[in-house]
Order: C-alpha cells, then structure tokens, then sequence
C-alpha cells in the first residue's frame, strides 16, 4: 500500500491521470477504493509538484565495491532535477508558430465533430459446431423444436449423424452496465470474434464454414452487419457463409422444406468432400 501511495503521488504530479477499471465483472467482488485526504490548500502546478519529489527523493543506495561512472552522476535527482527544470525553460521559452490555415482548418472540423459515445448494440445468437468443422448459428435462443428439426434437416442431408451438442447462447453486451462506446458496431464484432476463437481453441475446432439460418437485416442490431458479410463471406469470422431460410419458418408446412432440399443435397455433398480431404491429409 506504501508504495501504491508513492506511486500515485508522482503521477499526479507529473499530471499523468491513473486508469481505473471499466467494468464489473459478474460474481465479482467491489474493488476497493482507497480514500484520500482532500488537501484545502491552493493547487500546485505539476512542475513545482515534481520538483519538491524530486528533492525529497533520497539519493540511491550504492554497494561498497561499486565504481563511480558517467551514468550515476545523470541518475542522480539533482542531475534529473537539472534536466527537468532546462526542458521546462526551453519549452516555455520556445516561441509559438501560428499554425497554417490547412490546420486551422482540421482543428475546427476536429473540435466541431468529436467522438461522440453511443450504446452498446444488443442483439444475441444460438450456435452449434458440427464435428469440430462448420458452425450453424442463428438469431436468438434456439428452442427444442428447431433443435431437433435441425437435427432431422442435417441428417437427412447426410451431415452430422451424430447427436448435436448444446446450442451455445451468446448475448451482447456480456454486461448490462457497460459503458458507452465511440464505435459499438466495431466492439460487436471484436466481442464475438473473440468468443467464437476462445470456442474454437477450448474445444479444438478448426472451422471450415458458417451455416446461417435466417434472414439478414433485422433491427435493431443488423446481424449482417455484425458478421460483416461481403461476397458469401463473413469478415468478422473469416469464414465462407450459406445462408438457409429460419428455422422458425420450416417450421409450418412441407413446401418451405421441400424449396430447401436441393440446396441441402449440395451442402451434403460438400461436407462429405470436405471429410474425404480430411481423411486424406490424416493418412
């Protein structure tokens, strides 16, 4: 604690603002502050705040069969008291340029446009990796039913005759209280790469495909966008993309199932050419 004081004390001299935490984590415990003296005197300036550190520092111990060099005269705090105070002199001392103005003119549009922070975008996704190698995503939280008529689609088509996992539900923002963002779009996509790698290196996947079940273009958080997809490709992933239509809607009738078997028999067929280079590459 002694030397967190001290710590703190040369930053706030040297006007370096500390860093604190953004967010609370769930389950975790409130982070103790610690609790300073509010002085009533008039602020210092940093510079005269620096300076009495400096000469309240005490010299560096030495040992005794320790030479004396150029390098220990400069370590020393009357040698960096010295700097300190030139490199102050010159830049107080330094005569100001008028700016040109092209960067009269960046200022202005800078200053008349900051960063503005907005709130996070809020949208959630069910997912399920199909023996280590495709992943089958859709909005929202998969329920019994679309499970298992996704169970009955895949193994009609020849994919995954094996039992499905558990669909993973990921919600974002992971936490209600987090701060706004300048850029929410971008944290979307950040937070979900990074959950969908953290997946894939717990349980070993090396992920070849990106089976999409809905449409695209849903508000409030276009889910297209998120995954940034361009060309049948998922930017954000880096994964290729076939997009079927929602579960939820093969849902009612036969027709739907029976527009969606052709583009299944070829999905089918390329998971089984996908296995056999696999194999290949294993012997």
């Amino acid at each position: 604690m002694t030397q967190e004081v001290i710590r703190r004390h040369y930053l706030e001299a040297m006007g370096i603002t500390a860093w604190a935490s953004r967010y609370q984590l769930p389950n975790a415990m409130t982070t103790e502050a610690c609790e300073w003296e509010e002085s009533v005197a008039a602020p210092v300036p940093h510079r005269e705040q620096l300076q009495a550190l400096l000469d309240d520092a005490p010299p560096p111990r030495r040992a005794p069969s320790e030479s004396s060099s150029p390098d220990a005269t400069i370590a020393s705090p009357s040698a960096v008291r010295a700097l300190l105070t030139e490199t102050l002199g010159q830049e107080e001392k330094r005569p100001q340029r008028a700016p040109s103005p092209q960067q009269q003119t960046a200022t202005s549009s800078t200053e008349a446009a900051p960063g503005t922070p907005a709130k996070p975008l809020k949208f959630s996704l069910s997912s399920v990796c199909l023996n280590g190698r495709w992943l089958v995503m859709q909005a929202g939280e998969m329920n019994a039913l679309e499970q298992q008529l996704l169970i009955n689609l895949l193994q009609a088509a020849g994919i995954q005759q094996d039992a499905l996992p558990e669909p993973t539900l990921f919600r974002w923002p992971p936490m209600d209280n987090g701060v706004a963002s300048e850029d929410p779009l971008d944290e979307a996509r950040e937070g979900l790469a990074a959950f969908m790698a953290g997946s894939a290196g717990r349980q070993g996947w090396t992920l070849e495909r990106l089976l999409w079940w809905g449409e695209f273009g849903a508000e409030p958080a276009p889910l297209d966008r998120i995954l940034n997809i361009a060309d049948g490709h998922s930017q954000t992933l880096s994964l290729p993309v076939w997009q079927g239509p929602s579960l939820a809607s093969l849902l009612d009738g036969t027709q739907s199932k029976r527009d969606l078997w052709p583009a299944l028999q070829a999905l089918g067929q390329q998971w089984l050419a996908g296995g056999q280079v696999t194999d290949d590459h294993r012997t």
